[in-house]
């Protein structure tokens, strides 16, 4: 691998589909891959690009065919992942027939089954869900999102994530022995926190991680919304916790369904370098747009 060629890569989208494009990548190149792969049956993205609609994902027949071009994508992008490296992927499920597909884990199996280590399920929980008319059913309110990785030892920082603790001591009660709820014995903090399940006794804080609790599977996270895109798109947020996670300063992170470019705008705040892959060229021109504008302004509402 050249200096020019990782030049040309470093910080660039690729416009074009991501089984073309990603066989032009380098091998062991990525730490790690963040990227939400197009709903089965959700989205047409190409309706105003003149672009074939069998490049695109998401118009396949049925779910087997789905899941079958997704596995074989990602074999591809596994050669391009380092040997410590790891996926992040966002699917979402989708209705047919008046069922349920269980899209997520169809395809989390498969890529089991091809030789990726499922490490975890994290539900990505959307209080902003879009209301939804259905009548027989719960409205759907949230997201899955798998952590895959090459290998069994893959990089993976778990202390740029974690999740404060909420003490509490016995010096801290109130006058009068009582805390906020009228109880006897107890601290403030137990009566202002009693549902918070971050709450623990300060007696055994020696029991915890000083920086605090190891990141849980379920995550509260609004959608975003990009002012020049006319769809939902990844959350800053949502995406930061994945970088820093899996990655660190300096490291490259690639999403080959780059559609707004969430993913290379956070990796940029943070000081890693990004590899985008997308199909659209009016989406390859927003990103740039994004990434390199002098000041780094959220563009979220």
């Amino acid at each position: 691998m050249t200096d020019n060629l990782i030049d040309s890569i470093l910080n660039t989208v690729i416009c074009g589909d991501s089984w073309s494009t990603s066989k032009t990548l380098p091998s062991n190149f990525i730490q790690t891959i963040i990227t939400s792969p197009p709903y089965f049956g959700h989205r047409e993205y190409t309706a105003t690009s003149k672009i074939s609609s069998d490049l695109e994902f998401g118009r396949e027949k049925d779910p087997h065919e789905y899941v079958t071009k997704l596995v074989t994508l990602f074999d591809e992008l596994k050669r391009v992942l380092k040997y410590d490296g790891t996926v992040w992927l966002n699917l979402g499920d989708t209705y047919r027939n008046n069922q349920l597909l269980g899209i997520p884990w169809r395809v989390a199996l498969a890529l089991q089954d091809a030789g990726w280590f499922l490490r975890s399920e994290i539900i990505w929980h959307k209080p902003n869900a879009m209301p939804s008319s259905v009548k027989n059913r719960p409205t759907t309110a949230h997201e899955t999102i798998f952590l895959l990785a090459k290998s069994a030892q893959y990089y993976y920082n778990a202390d740029a994530i974690r999740e404060p603790h909420v003490t509490f001591t016995s010096k801290s009660k109130m006058r009068g022995g009582r805390n906020h709820l009228g109880k006897r014995g107890s601290t403030p903090e137990q009566g202002k926190n009693k549902n918070n399940p971050n709450l623990h006794d300060g007696r055994w804080d020696q029991a915890f991680h000083p920086l605090g609790r190891n990141k849980r599977t379920v995550w509260e996270i609004p959608l975003g919304k990009f002012r020049q895109a006319h769809f939902a798109v990844f959350p800053p947020a949502l995406v930061e916790i994945c970088i820093l996670a899996g990655s660190k300063i300096g490291d490259v992170v690639l999403d080959p369904f780059m559609g707004s470019g969430t993913t290379a705008w956070v990796a940029k705040k943070l000081n890693r370098h990004f590899v985008g892959l997308e199909l659209v060229p009016e989406y390859v021109e927003m990103t740039m747009r994004r990434v390199q504008s002098p000041v780094m302004l959220p563009m979220f509402e």
